[in-house]
């Protein structure tokens, strides 16, 4: 078995979530992965909104999409911070929406997602999250990319109604140097 990178270990789940036809919201589009592929799993008939504050995201993410043959139409990608989820869909509209905290890779490490925009996006994004719905969150932190966001955002979590909804988060236990967290959020 190869190298288990988190992206893997929530793309299973995205696997199985997504299906022909849905809206899902990549809330950080950083190069543009996770939005091709929830292109890719809701298909010619669904729909992916993707943000990013920097340009650089949006470009690389507009150009991996082109190359991959992927309709226009099944995307919108912003140049917005994700603390504007809710100006793009309704309630309990979204089958799924992923989060890669910290910074683009190999971009500019002072441009990063901060605790106070983030857990605005997440509160308007579980409200945004369809019956059945996911949300992954991927915490990066440690060196330049910051450990205050990493602790509010599993704080914010750990307070959410257990009748609402199923928080997982997962960890890398034996790997040094602050490895990523997955975090997989169900609504019920």
């Amino acid at each position: 078995m190869d190298n288990i990178q988190v992206t893997d270990w929530y793309h299973s789940f995205l696997k199985q979530q997504v299906k022909p036809g849905d809206l899902c919201m990549d809330a950080t589009m950083g190069n543009g992965n996770d939005t091709l592929l929830l292109c890719q799993l809701a298909g010619p008939l669904g729909h992916c909104i993707a943000f990013d504050i920097q340009e650089e995201a949006l470009l690389h993410t507009k150009a991996l999409l082109e190359a991959n043959s992927v309709p226009g139409s099944s995307y919108t990608l912003l140049l917005k911070s994700h603390e504007h989820l809710s100006t793009y869909a309704k309630p309990e509209s979204v089958s799924c929406i992923v989060f890669n905290l910290g910074y683009l890779p190999s971009g500019d490490h002072m441009l990063a997602t901060r605790s106070d925009s983030t857990l605005t996006a997440i509160e308007q994004g579980l409200s945004l999250l369809k019956k059945g719905g996911i949300m992954t969150i991927c915490i990066y932190s440690g060196g330049d990319s910051g450990f205050e966001e990493r602790d509010a955002v599993l704080n914010y979590l750990k307070g959410l109604s257990p009748k609402q909804f199923l928080v997982i988060v997962s960890q890398y236990y034996n790997r040094p140097k602050n490895p990523p967290i997955p975090v997989l959020v169900i609504r019920l």
